[in-house]
């Protein structure tokens, strides 16, 4: 019996010191990057200003037609731009450019699994295509699938670059093709103000995306809700911080 309860100790000794090591060496929490603001998830405010965002692009098809769709809604969007394809659709670039929308960096070859060298490799690679076509360089960067880590996001920090995430409950999916009344129960049930919400317009068919967007910019220009750029919501909430 003796033996058993201390073989148990044990166990239970390395699992906790192996515990305190991984809770160690994990990622610092939400709340401490958004104090750093070195992490924009969404912001508070009670203004009814949302921001659109797209992933994976440009898209030859899918880009042209989220151009059109916001321009005829008068939306503002920021599109995390992939430099790969940036190089094979500058035209692109360029139109999302010159129509007031804003490019940000989502790295050059969209690797899930990529080093800290790496990274920065491919957001300056990234940055200065976009920089060719635009004479534009970037400040926003989202990670490949949401996924980082403390060294990813020093890194990105000291490149001079603010990390943008998306709203826990804005994550549309849409790339998993779910359905267009998925897609849009998602973003409508959801929407508040300060919200940074999730799209995609490249990486895979995107048709149930713009039939989406067909009816969620209408019904949420109704309500009374702006599209502005990422950027734009982050001054948005630093004129607030100011006036108090």
């Amino acid at each position: 019996m003796r033996k058993h309860v201390l073989i148990l100790t044990a166990c239970f000794l390395i699992i906790s010191i192996s515990y305190a090591g991984l809770k160690t060496f994990a990622d610092k929490g939400r709340s401490y990057y958004e104090e750093t603001g070195e992490v924009v998830w969404d912001i508070n405010t009670e203004d009814k200003v949302v921001a659109l965002t797209f992933d994976d692009g440009p898209h030859p098809k899918y880009t042209a037609e989220v151009l059109d769709l916001l321009a005829k809604y008068e939306a503002k969007a920021t599109f995390f731009v992939v430099g790969g394809n940036a190089e094979k659709y500058p035209e692109l670039v360029l139109r999302t450019y010159t129509e007031g929308h804003e490019l940000a960096n989502h790295t050059y070859t969209h690797p899930f699994k990529v080093s800290v060298t790496e990274l920065q490799e491919e957001l300056l690679q990234t940055n200065e295509m976009i920089y060719s076509i635009t004479g534009f360089y970037p400040v926003l960067f989202r990670p490949v699938g949401g996924n980082y880590n403390d060294k990813m996001i020093n890194a990105a920090v000291k490149d001079g670059y603010k990390v943008v995430m998306w709203s826990w409950h804005q994550d549309t999916q849409d790339w998993k093709q779910p359905g267009v009344s998925k897609i849009v129960k998602k973003v409508l049930n959801g929407t508040k103000p300060g919200d940074v919400i999730l799209f995609h317009d490249g990486g895979g068919n995107r048709t149930q995306t713009l039939k989406a967007l067909e009816e969620i910019l209408p019904t949420l220009k109704k309500q009374g809700y702006t599209f502005v750029t990422v950027s734009e919501l982050i001054e948005s909430k630093q004129q607030q911080e100011a006036v108090k």
